[in-house]
């Protein structure tokens, strides 16, 4: 089956300072490492579209969403919050990146392609109903699994996510909404310094700084898989961050391409028994070039 591959040319504008970690180097280390591995020609590629207002207001309150759009400069940045900054593209890059998950949900729920991978930012996993945080300014795949749910009527949408940061912004948006279940492994204590009590429709999986893939597969199997066994979703989407890679200084786990494999595998299995092998990607976090464009290519052979 197809695996479809979603970007756009505008989420490179996004650029944040030559110094910033969340930087375009990150989808180009990504599309070298495809070609070097071969696995480009595997790949059915995909324009991002714009997200509309309407798919935005399913998941963020309207003045913050008109916040956003004002808040675009004509030159030089604005800073949402310390650590997310816009520039003049920077809106065009967002739209495309929340676009690209509803254009991946339509491709694969169409049965179009079985699954896609969204190679886009800025990132989402840490963006709330009506707040910036953590380089994130729209949550994509907030948006992507309200669109399934108000569009095709699912009521079980499964969120994994394995960026070494915990998605707040996801459980934020989703916490009184029992049709989806948000899986969360992350670094704790660290940034955001939440999601590490566990409550109905959201399975944590904190990780002490230093542990490896063998925590990492240990706590999933405990932990994820029979909750998502339980759940039964009719669709999967990741939150796929790589910065738990152990060559990746902003955090302190070390986990290696083999267990981003692992993991895919694992999820992909969830996706075949209950959803019709329907599986939604999505790139957060990912720092360090060489191993976020390695770590990308594994996630996408386990998924073909």
């Amino acid at each position: 089956m197809t695996l479809a591959f979603i970007t756009h040319p505008d989420c490179l504008l996004h650029d944040m300072g030559p110094h910033h970690p969340e930087s375009p180097a990150r989808l180009h280390a990504i599309n070298d490492q495809l070609i070097a591995s071969g696995i480009d020609v595997l790949l059915k590629h995909y324009d991002a579209p714009f997200v509309t207002r309407e798919q935005l207001l399913r998941v963020h309150d309207a003045d913050y969403i008109d916040r956003v759009v004002a808040s675009v400069p004509e030159q030089g940045m604005v800073y949402l919050d310390p650590d997310t900054a816009m520039n003049p593209h920077s809106l065009r890059a967002a739209q495309r990146a929340a676009g690209a998950v509803v254009k991946a949900v339509d491709l694969v729920l169409s049965g179009e392609v079985q699954d896609a991978f969204c190679s886009v930012r800025p990132p989402g996993h840490h963006a709330e109903h009506d707040r910036a945080m953590g380089f994130c300014i729209f949550n994509n795949v907030a948006v992507g699994a309200a669109h399934a749910m108000a569009v095709y009527g699912l009521e079980r949408v499964a969120i994994v996510d394995f960026d070494v940061h915990h998605g707040n912004g996801t459980e934020d948006i989703f916490r009184n909404e029992p049709r989806v279940l948000l899986c969360s492994s992350f670094q704790h204590p660290y940034y955001p310094h939440s999601g590490n009590e566990p409550r109905e429709s959201y399975e944590p999986v904190p990780l002490a700084a230093g542990a490896g893939g063998e925590a990492f597969r240990q706590a999933i199997q405990e932990r994820w898989l029979p909750a998502l066994h339980a759940f039964k979703p009719q669709l999967v989407i990741c939150s796929a961050g790589f910065d738990a890679h152990l060559e990746d200084d902003l955090a302190s786990l070390n986990l290696v391409e083999d267990d981003y494999a692992w993991v895919t595998r694992e999820i992909k299995r969830i996706a075949e028994e209950y959803a019709d092998s329907r599986l939604v990607s999505v790139l957060e976090g990912g720092y360090a070039l060489s191993a976020l464009g390695r770590s990308v290519v594994a996630h996408l052979q386990a998924l073909i």
